[in-house]
């Protein structure tokens, strides 16, 4: 595999990943731009590392490409659930490990070279964190309104 390809697989993951992060960084969660950067730059790092390894030993010995692709997934489980907090009988933070674990896999599609996948990918999870953005803020300032009135509502009268 050539530098310049390589290059242009980091610089692809480092910008797709970030544009994700940017949702959450906007929406002031735990894992923002950096994180989401970090985590999609070492998967796509652990993908090249196995298919390096891949073509370098392949005949020589069993080599399995997946393995180090398979570890990546279960360890960002670890990473993911440090953004999980439960506080007061509700649960924050499942969105942002969600994107983590997103991000994961498009870390590995692009070292594995599936542009066009981890693009539309990419594409698909930022519409839907966009679409899902406006219906929570709608859905929460009519909530807010019909708690204002009702708080009006049972105000002393003077």
């Amino acid at each position: 595999m050539e530098y310049t390809e390589i290059a242009a697989k980091m610089g692809l993951i480092i910008l797709i990943a970030g544009l994700i992060g940017l949702d959450r960084e906007i929406k002031h969660k735990p894992a923002g731009v950096k994180t989401h950067i970090m985590v999609g730059l070492g998967s796509t790092i652990f993908m090249l590392v196995s298919l390096y390894i891949h073509m370098q030993y392949n005949g020589e010995t069993p080599v399995d490409p997946g393995r180090i692709a398979a570890q990546v997934v279960t360890g960002i489980g670890f990473l993911g659930a440090g953004t999980i907090i439960q506080s007061g009988g509700s649960v924050h933070g499942l969105t942002t490990a969600a994107s983590l674990w997103a991000v994961a896999g498009l870390g590995l599609a692009v070292g594995a070279g599936m542009y066009q996948m981890a693009g539309m990918a990419a594409v698909a999870i930022l519409i839907v964190f966009a679409v899902t953005n406006r219906v929570s803020d709608a859905v929460t300032g009519r909530v807010r309104k019909i708690r204002e009135k009702a708080a009006k509502g049972r105000q002393p009268k003077q």
